[in-house]
């Protein structure tokens, strides 16, 4: 047990090391996909298969390893584990299978680098890891009474951001679909901001973060926010460079009225 706790915390503080440095590098050079694809970083594969590998960690691990926590049958712990297990299961299953019906573009069919999914493969390795073994194993739900108010305001926030999300990758996987070059988004979200799909994953994890009450939920969010904030503002100075006058001004890049 002592050398299982040891390890939790020394994965626990890699999450929270490597949040720095990731957001640092992306203020200077964007993973080399989607609008920032280019070559010179190795062998590509198609980007729904790349999203299906370097995010099933999340499914395999999780359901791996929860039945061999302490708590794998108080139902809270139950509870809790659902929404992280809903989010990854449509963006494991559901929206690379979304990206295979509506990317008509023989350009991009094989334009997702290997490397960067490895990268991504290896971080949701750690993350996932680090979320099933806190709500499975090391939460204290007895001592903690105010454990459903803060898992029914979470998960509100938590399902909000999910919408949001969720409906930002529909219409910009729609755009593609209909292959005549990238335009500008518009409706909803995209009249605030030029990356409300990074906004609602943001917000998600900001609930989760409250549903958990954790160091290990705090963590996420924290390289969430290091991961998506200066890929969105890249997003948003591609979009002003490439639409010019055309792009609403007033947008943001990801945080409405601020960002």
């Amino acid at each position: 047990m002592a050398s299982d706790q040891n390890f939790f915390h020394n994965c626990l503080l890699s999450l929270y090391l490597i949040a720095p440095p990731t957001y640092i590098s992306l203020r200077f050079l964007q993973a080399p996909y989607g609008k920032h694809r280019r070559p010179g970083w190795g062998p590509t594969m198609s980007p729904p298969l790349a999203w299906f590998l370097m995010e099933s960690p999340t499914l395999w691990l999780t359901l791996l390893l929860f039945p061999s926590g302490l708590h794998s049958s108080n139902p809270k712990a139950l509870f809790l584990i659902a929404p992280f297990l809903f989010h990854y299961f449509h963006r494991t299953c559901l929206y690379p299978l979304r990206l295979c019906r509506n990317t008509t573009n023989p350009k991009t069919s094989g334009s997702f680098p290997v490397s960067v999914a490895l990268m991504a493969f290896g971080f949701n390795l750690l993350n996932a890891y680090l979320q099933a073994r806190w709500v499975s194993q090391y939460k204290d739900y007895e001592a903690e009474g105010w454990f459903w108010w803060r898992f029914c305001v979470g998960l509100v926030v938590f399902g909000y951001g999910m919408a949001v999300n969720i409906w930002s990758d529909r219409v910009l996987v729609g755009l593609k679909k209909e292959g005549k070059g990238y335009k500008v988004p518009k409706g909803g979200w995209f009249e605030l901001v030029s990356c409300p799909n990074y906004f609602g994953e943001i917000v998600e994890w900001l609930g989760w973060t409250v549903m958990t009450w954790s160091w290990a939920g705090l963590g996420f969010f924290l390289y969430t926010c290091a991961n998506l904030v200066p890929r969105a503002r890249a997003n948003h100075k591609w979009y002003l460079e490439k639409f010019g006058e055309d792009y609403p001004k007033g947008r943001k890049a990801v945080i409405p009225f601020l960002y």
